[in-house]
């Protein structure tokens, strides 16, 4: 069933959730309608799966970005270039399924809302902590606060999810990127 999960993602990501209808489900995951209702129940409790999948595989990447072996400012670097990689070009014209999401239904989804809000609060605290450990490592100008800063970093990578759909050059957001971190470090 991971397929069809991952599968229906693909459909949500595209989509998004009230324009995906049942036959374009039924076609992506390959299952019949008995099949697909059997499995997940519903609409709902598919895309609430797809979307759990899209954020355990983000938290997953987020990690290996942050990776704690990494000296901190070397792994906020690569958190925010993996963000500037995935939202340039071609790539980023696709969106973010979380944003899409939230964008959507975030207000009327209590389920949704749970999960987006959850999403946010663990990208802060690891941002957070590679910041405190950049900190803790005398890498962290005096006057900044880790949790303040990480709050700051989340909204800009958040922001170039949106700002990705349009397009904008890699080195540009690289660039922009770089001197945002580089207000934090010393």
């Amino acid at each position: 069933m991971d397929t069809a999960v991952e599968r229906a993602m693909g459909v949500f990501w595209s989509r998004g959730y009230h324009a995906t209808a049942l036959p374009d489900l039924l076609q992506a995951t390959k299952l019949s309608r008995g099949s697909l209702y059997a499995a997940f129940g519903d609409k709902h409790a598919l895309f609430l799966l797809a979307l759990d999948r899209y954020i355990a595989d983000a938290v997953a990447r987020m990690d290996l970005e942050l990776a704690a072996r990494r000296e901190p400012v070397e792994g906020l670097r690569a958190y925010l270039a993996g963000y500037v990689d995935r939202t340039s070009g071609a790539r980023g014209r696709r969106g973010c399924l979380l944003v899409a999401t939230a964008m959507e239904l975030a207000g009327r989804d209590a389920e949704v809302d749970l999960r987006i809000g959850r999403f946010f609060k663990t990208m802060g605290a690891r941002v957070a902590d590679a910041l405190s450990r950049a900190q803790a490592a005398g890498r962290l100008a005096d006057d900044v606060e880790p949790a303040m800063a990480a709050r700051i970093l989340v909204c800009f990578v958040e922001g170039l999810r949106v700002t990705g759909k349009t397009g904008p050059a890699r080195t540009t957001a690289q660039a922009t990127a770089d001197a945002l971190l580089d207000r934090f470090i010393i």
